[in-house]
């Protein structure tokens, strides 16, 4: 027995942003696209049940979306005008109307995709509305679910999506793919709101999971569309290799009862190397386009050097300390720098690994500077100073695997 309302679902997931982005390119008003397309959803909601599911439910959507902005246009025309011409001027815009949708609906989208990314994407929004508006439009998620991601009530969420909305049509902001000369600078703003949805879900900053799948799986998913339609884009292809290769670590980051692993205790055996393939196919890309020294194709051939080694002892730290160089140069960053110092201590040794530390401004707040200070510590033998530090991380931490994780490290520790 099909389970009508789980049909829905998976439905609405594969073909949602399809149909608000179409929905969209008619109304210009993503917010507006957005309730039609859900109104269609709710419709489907209770036809579906009693007439099965049709054979084309993606058209269905459409077809639906489709009543319900020309009812949408008669109420709001019903409201402007109250005599004369309105049954003849509601006629002609209602097919108007009804052939655009038509045309959306048979037309390829794959513009009005883009269009919706950019959209979604816009730096006049706060970083959290293009996120949440990001995952909501494009990825298909509800808003609890979005709420369940980042840890937040779902009535914070769903004022955040409304503030996003409302700034984007107060601003006029139209719904198109940027002018090429704009495109470069938007697209940057597009990959780092992606980065940023792959992290939260690669090492989740707070809560009781080390890692939120769901989150990489939607960016990796946003990812993918992306180089399907801007294939020359060089920084696109350095992103998406850059969350294949660190995504393929997933199975061996996470022990029993979903303990943390670090990279040095993992099973490399259990490393997807179909992923791992994948991403290195997209690193050989960028590169090909000359985007080799971008800043996603460099942290890309970071994780590179990683996958190469058979044995966390056989990993390429000199070469890696040099691509750190190359990032710094790009987009001089406290965590690069840390991060880097990190690679100085593994290439050259902990006391080299410690001064670098030491030479960085302070990260406050930020766990893996104490984290990371204590382990070049205890490698040198002054075992006092690193259960100190290692007892500033646990404080400063948010995420409850990471604290485990230190607080073992700490038991572990000599007197």
């Amino acid at each position: 027995m099909i389970d009508i309302h789980k049909a829905i679902e998976t439905v609405w997931k594969m073909e949602s942003t399809r149909l608000i982005a179409a929905i969209a390119r008619v109304t210009r008003d993503i917010g507006v696209a957005e309730e039609l397309a859900q109104d269609a959803l709710v419709t489907a909601l209770e036809s579906w049940p009693r007439q099965g599911i049709p054979e084309k439910p993606a058209a269905w959507l459409m077809t639906a979306a489709k009543r319900r902005a020309i009812d949408a246009f008669r109420r709001g025309r019903m409201l402007e005008q109250k005599h004369g011409e309105i049954a003849r001027e509601l006629e002609f815009q209602q097919q108007r109307l009804g052939e655009s949708m038509d045309q959306a609906l048979d037309q390829v989208i794959g513009d009005d995709i883009l269009s919706l990314i950019f959209t979604a994407c816009h730096p006049c929004l706060a970083v959290e509305g293009r996120i949440a508006l990001t995952l909501r439009l494009v990825g298909g998620l509800t808003t609890a679910e979005i709420a369940r991601a980042f840890l937040v009530s779902e009535k914070t969420l769903a004022q955040r999506l409304v503030r996003a909305k409302k700034t984007l049509a107060e601003a006029h902001i139209p719904f198109e793919i940027p002018p090429a000369d704009a495109l470069r600078s938007r697209l940057e703003s597009v990959l780092a709101v992606i980065y940023l949805i792959f992290n939260e879900g690669y090492a989740a900053t707070s809560g009781d999971e080390w890692m939120r799948e769901d989150l990489t799986a939607d960016a990796l998913r946003l990812g993918r569309i992306l180089v399907e339609l801007l294939p020359a884009e060089s920084e696109i292809h350095g992103l998406l290799a850059l969350m294949e290769l660190q995504a393929s670590r997933s199975a061996a980051r996470k022990g029993q009862n979903g303990k943390a692993v670090l990279l040095p205790e993992q099973d490399r055996s259990l490393w997807d190397q179909a992923q791992i393939q994948r991403g290195m196919a997209a690193l050989d890309q960028a590169q090909t386009l000359g985007g080799g020294a971008g800043n996603y194709a460099l942290q890309a051939a970071i994780i590179a050097c990683h996958a190469r080694a058979i044995t966390a002892a056989d990993t390429d730290w000199e070469r890696i300390v040099l691509l750190y160089d190359a990032l710094l140069h790009n987009s001089p960053s406290p965590i690069v720098e840390l991060n880097r110092a990190v690679a100085v201590g593994m290439a050259r040794g902990p006391l080299a690994g410690l001064a670098a530390v030491d030479a960085l401004d302070p990260l406050t707040g930020y766990h893996l500077l104490p984290s990371v200070r204590g382990d070049l510590l205890a490698k040198l033998g002054r075992f006092t100073e690193a259960r100190e530090e290692i007892q500033r991380a646990i404080a400063m931490t948010e995420n409850s695997r990471v604290k485990d994780l230190l607080l073992e490290k700490l038991t572990q520790m000599p007197m």
